[in-house]
């Protein structure tokens, strides 16, 4: 059997205001449906996350009571991302494992696993590198809604530039030490699992995941639009 592939979704690619997203979902099932390695699929929870743990705030104050109503936002858009796959004919293990371990040994029977949080403090990002980790995958490929790691954040900064290669205790230095800030924090990746990618050696890609095509490109193998963040 091939290598795994670890693919992280963030949550913004299945958004409402995205129109597109079921013409979107459709292009994943069929780009999945014809890869030949085993691909371990992380969804985030994006805006109803967010949503959610904003609503809980002012009655809750306890920083993992807050990550665990966001993980219950990744655990149903990865639902929702399994049964578009199964449903398109795709070898998905059944159930959203809660814990990278049951992960992995989905990926040993199962073309497909897909999953969302796992616990408090461990974002979707550091759980797809995780189970990168776990399963022995050559990389992990974070799918976002933004094209690139940037030298600073694009939306508050107009100076700021995109980068199309990096290594490891770079991308360290741009995302800050290995600590969880807050419930719901957005960043471009979670520094722990930036951490947990120095620690084990673990190339990372960032790409747009809106286009299906730089997906598939990396997904591949690839030339890909996106950021390459290599081992130091």
């Amino acid at each position: 059997m091939a290598d795994p592939v670890v693919l992280a979704l963030g949550g913004s690619l299945l958004r409402p205001e995205e129109s597109k997203r079921h013409a979107w979902l459709s292009a994943l099932a069929n780009l999945i449906s014809q890869c030949e390695n085993p691909v371990g699929i992380v969804v985030g929870g994006g805006a109803p996350a967010r949503e959610a743990i904003e609503l809980a705030k002012p009655v809750v104050d306890d920083i993992a009571s807050l990550d665990e109503i966001g993980i219950a936002a990744t655990r149903l858009n990865a639902a929702i991302v399994a049964q578009v796959l199964q449903g398109a004919g795709v070898d998905v293990c059944v159930g959203i494992p809660s814990d990278v371990s049951s992960a992995a040994r989905g990926l040993q029977n199962h073309q497909v696993v897909v999953m969302g949080g796992t616990r408090p403090g461990h974002t979707t990002d550091n759980v797809a590198i995780r189970l990168a980790i776990e399963c022995g995958a050559a990389q992990c490929l974070i799918a976002t809604n933004v094209s690139h790691v940037y030298t600073s954040d694009p939306r508050s900064d107009p100076s700021a530039q995109s980068i199309e290669k990096m290594t490891l205790s770079e991308l360290q230095q741009i995302v800050g030490p290995p600590i969880h800030g807050q419930a719901g924090g957005s960043g471009v990746i979670d520094p722990i699992g930036v951490q947990a990618a120095i620690d084990h050696h673990l190339p990372l890609a960032v790409l747009d995941g809106r286009d299906i095509e730089r997906i598939a490109n990396a997904l591949a193998g690839n030339s890909f639009i996106g950021t390459h963040v290599e081992v130091d």
